[in-house]
């Protein structure tokens, strides 16, 4: 039996006064023009870099192939029951990712914890579009500034442009490793990165400071209207990129020694299927890839009108994401083959170093083997970037908007929508520094991937285990006038938390101190990286404390029970949608009640599982 089933029940005058109080709460939410909008803009914010940036050189780090497998697997037993949940729970309740746990007051710390690692997710990930533009700027230059190298570069530099005269000596470079004038142009043009932080980070390039206030700019113009605007925008966001990708999935399959590089990628190496590690890589991409455990789903649902058929969503959504990644893989490592084939090495994995990096190698790399005006494509290209990183950029920007606005409703939210452009412009200025990559690293592993996935451990035992499963699925098939499959009711219940919690727990056993290629961060670092991890962990504990004592009316058990047990405003916003829904809750806990004759345990076991009211 869940804790809610234990804790307060409502009586007649408790569900008057919740209805009232609920009409007479903030003006109604707004809602999408058209269920499309809300399609588009789940595509948008899922189909992004996750897919072309960490995707590629995550399956790069972890066996190539072999990272396929789990990833799937991961997808199907973690990725899309969290995705749906969260789809579920903001349409259900229209309010956004902190507002939501009404559900179980004691794991508002989850909502908070989450909205601290997308902050941190929001001021590195409009840096890596500053990335962009700079290289949209640079592909109007002939010839393009990273497809030959220069003299002071050193000789073991290679052309990335097959055509030009390299100015590598074989003779002299026959055992050393050769590096292609992409890779040299990232590292000592754009991003003219420290070998070594331990003496500061430097000062912020101005060319890249100017590109990451405009894409702050472009970031505010889209939400500083609201998501009808957003939903406009959305159309664009989501579909564009795809003609250029799959544009360049052709001319990546066509390069010479492709076919290397795809069949690394395609070919498993059973043993890593042992390697829990891999499991952990996969689950962490899951969850950055779909976007899920920072907010952005819970808040584009929460506009979508009460009936929404968002289940049909959901699976179009986490099976295109999927779609995406494996084009976006196959494109990259054949793209990896190309280089490994010119670089005259036969090994994939010395090809290239992974790293964020990895998408402003690789990519300018093979644009720049274009026979035919590689300027146009490689605009076009980095135009395709930009426009996915602004779909996931402007989707964080508005969660964070939605949970300030939803908490403090006597904000404006284009005032808020203005400071938080602000702050992310002025916070993402170290990330364009020479130590910005490392910093980037630093503040993605410690402060945004173990905080994401481990809070989001308790984001499921919460609604599951705690307010109940049953009680869950009967305010979907409620919502959504359909019965809630066996698939999901396993994986919420059993399947996904169980699998998250065994997967956090090894991945905190087997946390190790963070090295940037291959190099150790300075110990003032790394101490900084672990304040940051620990103030998304506090959260929860903090929180749960907080609640379990503001609700103790006599003793602690009771304030536990309360903290645990939803609170008056939980449930449908709309009065009379919400009248509706306590009605129907009575009348179903008396039908199972009067039902069966059986055991109570047998009896919730077959409610739960076995769709049977």
């Amino acid at each position: 039996m869940s804790v809610v089933e234990k804790g307060k029940s409502h009586t007649n005058e408790e569900t008057h006064a919740t209805i009232a109080a609920a009409a007479t709460e903030s003006p109604k939410r707004e809602n999408w023009t058209s269920g499309l909008e809300f399609l588009m803009s789940c595509i948008s914010v899922s189909v992004g870099l996750g897919n072309i940036w960490r995707f590629p050189f995550t399956a790069y780090e972890n066996g190539g192939g072999a990272f396929l497998i789990p990833y799937i697997v991961v997808l199907f037993l973690i990725g899309k029951p969290m995705y749906y949940l969260e789809v579920l729970l903001g349409q259900f309740t229209s309010k956004s990712s902190v507002k939501i746990w009404s559900i179980c007051p004691s794991f508002v710390g989850v909502g908070i914890g989450q909205a601290y690692a997308g902050v941190a997710v929001l001021t590195y990930y409009s840096s890596l579009l500053a990335l962009t533009l700079y290289y949209f700027v640079a592909s109007f230059k002939n010839p393009l500034p990273w497809s030959y190298c220069r003299e002071e570069w050193g000789l073991n530099c290679v052309n990335s442009n097959a055509h030009a005269n390299s100015t590598t000596d074989t003779t002299s470079t026959l055992n050393s490793r050769l590096t292609s004038s992409s890779e040299m142009y990232f590292i000592k043009e754009v991003i003219r990165e420290y070998d070594d932080i331990s003496e500061g980070i430097g000062l912020p390039n101005w060319e890249l400071t100017l590109a990451l206030f405009v894409a702050w700019l472009t970031t505010f113009l889209v939400i500083v209207r609201g998501v009808k605007t957003a939903g406009k925008a959305a159309y664009f966001l989501a579909i564009f990129p795809y003609v250029i990708l799959i544009t360049l999935l052709i001319r990546a399959v066509t390069l010479e020694g492709a076919l290397d590089g795809i069949v690394f990628f395609l070919k498993p190496n059973w043993n890593e299927l042992l390697n829990l590690k891999v499991w952990k890589e996969a689950v962490v991409q899951c969850f950055f890839s779909l976007a899920v455990g920072l907010g952005p789903i819970v808040m584009f649902s929460s506009y979508n009108k009460f009936n929404h058929n968002s289940h049909r969503d959901a699976i179009i959504v986490t099976s295109l994401d999927t779609v995406t990644s494996l084009i976006a893989g196959i494109t990259i490592f054949g793209i990896l083959g190309n280089l490994a084939h010119n670089l005259n090495i036969s090994n994939i994995h010395e090809v290239v170093r992974s790293g964020t990096g990895l998408a402003f190698i690789s990519y300018p790399d093979a644009i720049a083997k274009f026979k035919a005006v590689p300027q146009l494509f490689a605009v076009l290209f980095f135009i395709m970037l930009f426009v996915l990183g602004i779909g996931t950029l402007v989707a964080q920007a508005n969660t964070l908007v939605a949970i300030l606005c939803d908490h403090y409703k006597w904000m404006k939210a284009w005032v808020v929508a203005l400071i938080t452009s602000i702050c992310g412009f002025l916070c993402g200025i170290i990330y364009v520094t020479p130590a910005g990559q490392w910093i980037l690293s630093l503040v993605d592993y410690y402060g945004a991937t173990f905080v994401i996935f481990g809070l989001a451990s308790f984001q499921i035992m919460g609604v599951a285990w705690v307010y109940g499963l049953q009680n869950f699925c009967d305010d979907i098939e409620f919502m959504l006038r359909t019965r809630v499959s066996f698939y999901w009711r396993i994986c919420w219940a059993v399947i996904t938390p169980l699998l998250l919690l065994f997967i956090f727990l090894y991945s905190m056993a087997e946390l190790k101190t963070l090295k940037y290629a291959g190099m150790d961060y300075p110990q003032s670092a790394n101490i900084a990286g672990w304040i940051l991890l620990a103030i998304g962990f506090v959260q929860y504990p903090l929180w749960f404390l907080w609640t379990t004592s503001h609700n103790c009316g006599g003793s602690l058990l009771e304030g536990l029970q309360n903290a645990c047990s939803p609170a008056d405003d939980w449930g449908p916003s709309e009065p009379e949608v919400r009248k509706q829904w306590l009605i129907y809750k009575k009348e179903m806990r008396e039908k199972r009640n009067a039902k069966s004759n059986s055991s109570q345990l047998w009896r919730k076991l077959k409610n739960t599982f076995c769709n049977s009211n």
